[in-house]
């Protein structure tokens, strides 16, 4: 049994219809069933679900409101997943924990590895980081997966931003000086299952724990990606706005974002077998897919 929380959440759904696809036994769990603030609802899904695998999609993921919320985003990010994680040491059970790109402050002007020195910008990227080393401190056999940019059909997320602002005026304004890598929530599930099945199939390996980058390939802007969101949607019938490229100075947020988190997931390939198809090919079908 595969136990995965966050279940409401964009990864959380692809997760449960990617363990449905390949015919696994799972339970997925989400608030107020399962919340990262109250360790009774932690122990009382882990307990209800007896799992062999556990994988952590659940977080506090209002980048920008964590700069107040912090007794909210602290839990989600950091003593939650720190509860859960002893819980899988003391029961042996795998866990595989989602973490982000926002560990880092993004200057290093070359893709990540996982082996570079985190230095989150804002708080929630602080709390993720102290997530991490909780979970890697904890004993618990596990797997962190940091991601980034991540979308899908549904949820809250870019993509559908963009195609509903679209409905509303003929021109957008996007940062054009932020770099990374869209990651499609349904390209990222299928790589975190196949991760599961390699460890149901061969058994818990030593090479497995740690730090693993998993985007999608390739990079961009924010404002090239919106470009891509209508090179694509316009196909598909959706309309195609301008789209103005402005800086991150003309759109101020509570909360800094790293100006170039490119992750490099070459560690993932070695260890996993696991490459993410290109970015615009996710894009494209998420996009075909339907978006809700």
């Amino acid at each position: 049994m595969i136990l995965i929380t966050g279940a409401t959440g964009q990864l959380g759904q692809a997760l449960a219809a990617e363990a449905k696809r390949r015919h696994l036994e799972f339970l997925a769990v989400s608030r107020p069933e399962f919340d990262l603030a109250v360790p009774a609802t932690i122990d009382a899904c882990f307990a209800r679900a007896r799992p062999d695998l556990v994988i952590n999609a659940a977080a506090y993921t209002a980048v920008d409101a964590a700069e107040t919320e912090h007794d909210a985003a602290r839990a989600g990010n950091h003593t939650g997943p720190e509860h859960l994680a002893l819980l899988c040491a003391t029961h042996n059970v795998p866990l595989i924990h989602i973490s982000t790109d926002y560990v880092f402050d993004g200057t290093k002007g070359a893709p990540y590895v996982e082996t570079d020195p985190t230095r989150p910008a804002g708080f929630y990227g602080l709390t993720k980081r102290d997530g991490e080393n909780a979970v890697l401190a904890s004993g618990a056999k596990a797997i962190i997966l940091r991601t980034a940019w991540v979308y899908a059909p549904y949820g809250k997320n870019f993509l559908r931003t963009m195609l509903n602002a679209a409905r509303r005026t003929s021109v957008l304004r996007v940062v054009a000086d932020q770099h990374g890598t869209p990651t499609s929530a349904l390209d990222l599930a299928a790589a975190i299952m196949a991760i599961a099945e390699k460890i149901r199939a061969e058994g818990w390996q030593d090479s497995f724990a740690g730090i693993f980058h998993v985007t999608n390939s390739g990079a961009t802007t924010w404002h090239g990606f919106a470009t891509a969101i209508f090179e694509e949607a316009e196909r598909l019938g959706h309309p195609r706005p301008r789209i103005d490229a402005i800086t991150t100075a003309d759109w101020p947020t509570p909360a800094k974002r790293p100006a170039d988190s490119r992750l490099d997931c070459a560690k993932l390939q070695r260890v996993f077998g696991c490459t993410l198809p290109p970015w615009r090919e996710g894009l494209k079908a998420v996009l075909e897919r339907g978006v809700e």
